[in-house]
């Protein structure tokens, strides 16, 4: 099987007996992501979403429920690390039988138990996270950000050769939800630098990209296999303080900018649910160079991209204490990224750096071309030059306390199901 192969769990007439997954924007049965949650039954475990609910996958393996994955009982709690490490066919195989036990009318009266509420689930990041990198693939974020600080020259000669990225800071990866506190480092002024609180706090809209199967020290991972290394995705929110980053990043990059948080959403989106949302590579403009051999794969350009609707959502304190309903602050699409994410993988691992079950990256803030696809405040106000007018008569150039952000990802094409990827939230506090 490829990374594209369509089966009996895509298919849009297929009819759950979990009430409300039907139709459901995000979580019908044709998505089954996986998430780490806790209720107030026990601790951290494996559970899968459907509609309103999360099945409990742990429990119903300790059961015997799945006799089939029986194998998998003993790693799908705590952590999913061993989970993700058990590979593509054992992921296939568990999103089969969870599938087909979904559908059986017949099973509801066994299962439902199963089912906890969402509303009484607390999920936590899903795995101990050994490594997190984040890359800079979104070529239109590139073009704008380059254009504030170079306007004749806003890509640097390295971009369109290489997937630039840098290492963050696994230990402050949180899950939807997390308080956003203020970081404080040192801001340039005319006199010199100073200590104080970042004002020029800002968000980024990327995707996450979790590793499964990793790779041995010295061994690189090849772009025609670097699909079957990925074990899913998810909503990532590279939160910057852009005032401390524009004084520290030269000559080595983000630091304190950067490793003061990030933020993903709970649910572990599957390769498999998102196959019918595969697209090609977008085609590179006339005159761009074409990526070195070892970035370079027929099928990865042929169906290694994902057509994904993403919008950024803000809502102030005061906005909420008067019932007025959030901002769309941006809408842009997943596509618009300049490496596929086998790309990016393949080259982490090209110079034999071993990737391991769990580790994450981040593709970068993805922008589009156009006003109102951006994805982070500095490029919407232009550098902090234009400020963003609010309902409520409120403006931003950047965020300011009890200001909420709220990312949000569908894959929506005509004659499928809709896959969603969960809530990814934030608020400064």
């Amino acid at each position: 099987m490829t990374f594209w192969t369509l089966d009996e769990t895509h298919d849009p007439e297929a009819r759950c007996w979990v009430e409300g997954a039907d139709g459901h924007a995000e979580f019908p049965v044709q998505n089954l992501p996986l998430g780490l949650f806790s209720d107030c039954i026990g601790g951290p475990r494996a559970g899968v979403a459907i509609g309103d609910f999360v099945f409990d996958l742990a429990a119903a393996l300790q059961a015997g429920l799945l006799p089939d994955l029986a194998p998998l009982a003993d790693v799908a709690h705590e952590q999913l690390n061993e989970l993700l490490a058990a590979g593509p066919e054992m992921r296939r195989a568990w999103r089969r039988a969870l599938f087909a036990l979904l559908t059986d009318a017949a099973a509801e009266a066994r299962c439902a138990h199963f089912l906890v509420p969402m509303a009484r689930a607390e999920m936590h990041v899903p795995c101990q996270i050994g490594d997190y990198t984040d890359f800079y693939a979104g070529i239109h974020h590139a073009m704008n950000i380059g254009r504030l600080f170079r306007p004749d020259a806003p890509l640097l000669p390295n971009y369109k050769h290489v997937p630039i990225g840098y290492h963050g800071r696994a230990s402050s990866v949180r899950v939807s939800g997390a308080e956003v506190h203020r970081p404080s480092g040192q801001l340039a002024g005319p006199d010199g630098p100073r200590f104080a609180p970042c004002e020029r706090l800002d968000y980024e809209l990327e995707l996450g990209i979790w590793v499964g199967a990793g790779n041995a020290l010295g061994e690189p991972v090849s772009i025609a296999d670097a699909h079957e290394h990925i074990a899913g995705y998810c909503l990532l929110n590279d939160w910057s303080a852009r005032d401390i980053q524009a004084w520290e990043y030269q000559p080595l990059g983000p630091f304190l900018a950067k490793n003061f948080l990030t933020t993903v959403s709970p649910w572990i989106i599957t390769p498999e649910a998102l196959a019918p949302f595969r697209v090609a590579q977008c085609v590179r403009p006339e005159g761009d160079p074409a990526p070195l051999p070892y970035l370079l794969d027929g099928d990865d350009q042929a169906h290694g991209a994902l057509a994904l609707e993403l919008q950024l959502f803000l809502s102030t304190s005061a906005m909420r204490e008067a019932g007025m309903p959030e901002h769309r602050l941006s809408a842009g699409d997943a596509r618009h990224l300049y490496w596929t994410p086998a790309q990016m993988l393949a080259h982490h691992a090209s110079g034999g750096c071993n990737l391991q079950p769990g580790d994450l990256l981040g593709t970068g803030t993805i922008s589009g071309p156009a006003r109102g696809e951006e994805g982070s405040l500095m490029e919407i106000s232009l550098g902090g030059k234009q400020p963003i007018a609010l309902p409520g008569g409120e403006t931003r150039t950047f965020l300011l306390s009890g200001d909420r952000v709220r990312m949000q990802a569908r894959a929506v094409a005509p004659g499928r199901a809709s896959v969603g990827f969960g809530d990814c939230v934030g608020t400064v506090a």
